[in-house]
């Protein structure tokens, strides 16, 4: 349960390996969050992350194993955190892949891979999670999405058409949760300096996982429903979505 100030105690991370997860339970460490799990497919190369987040004031954290593709252990998965942790505030979906468009665009399994695990994978592990969240009566699920999802562009259509998908799944899983004390918000970054965009040339209004973590801590204290980060995103791809298309295939994008 949230503490008698509404800060979040209880935090499931599922990415643990996320650098924007990070950055964002150093932020609700040092607003008294104690108590983190984070789940990945490599969990004992966490232990640094865990380190420091015990040094900053968690006085439990665990690494345990959780792998977005294998969707038949999902329920079993859920079912062990929740009885394990008791009660979770907040449930971070932090994991997902960029895969590579070159490769995507002539391999189908090199597709599937990418919709598989940023789509079908996600929604797998939502749904007992939520179950688990609508029984205890309160809690919070943020999904890391992206801008990419706004408007399929070319050079990397295959992984914003799976954010595309989970984005609009979780527009209606928000609708579907008022009044039921369990809440759904949706996290729309850009360009943001990570492991995963390591090399890769900066897109205009590039951000850093520290710069998103601050956005996604303010919309958790807002009860917002879509955060953008950083903000002005908001504004640019409303512009972008209404972009005729003739004009939008000759954009550099």
């Amino acid at each position: 349960m949230k503490d008698s100030l509404g800060a979040v105690q209880t935090v499931l991370v599922l990415g643990g390996g996320s650098d924007i997860a990070h950055a964002t339970l150093r932020e609700l460490v040092a607003r008294r969050a104690r108590t983190v799990v984070l789940a990945a497919r490599h969990p004992d190369e966490l232990e640094t992350t865990a380190k420091e987040l015990r040094d900053l004031g968690a006085t439990t954290v665990e690494s345990i194993s959780f792998d977005a593709r294998a969707t038949d252990t999902h329920q079993a998965f859920v079912d062990d955190v929740f009885t394990r942790f008791g009660d979770i505030d907040l449930v971070l979906v932090a994991f997902g892949v960029l895969g590579d468009q070159t490769v995507a665009d002539v391999d189908a399994a090199a597709a599937l891979d990418i919709a598989a695990t940023n789509y079908l994978g996600t929604i797998s592990v939502t749904v007992p999670i939520v179950n688990r969240l609508r029984t205890q009566g309160h809690g919070t699920i943020v999904l890391l999405s992206s801008v990419a999802g706004e408007r399929a562009r070319r050079s990397n259509f295959v992984y914003g058409s799976s954010k595309a998908g989970i984005d609009a799944y979780y527009q209606g899983l928000g609708d579907s949760l008022v009044g039921t004390g369990v809440h759904a918000m949706i996290v729309r970054p850009g360009f943001v300096h990570t492991k995963m965009t390591e090399g890769m040339k900066a897109a205009p209004l590039s951000t850093t996982p520290e710069a998103v973590a601050t956005q996604i801590v303010r919309g958790l204290e807002k009860g917002a429903d879509i955060v953008w980060a950083p903000p002005p995103l908001r504004l640019v791809m409303s512009v972008l979505r209404h972009v005729p298309r003739v004009v939008f295939r000759r954009l550099p994008l």
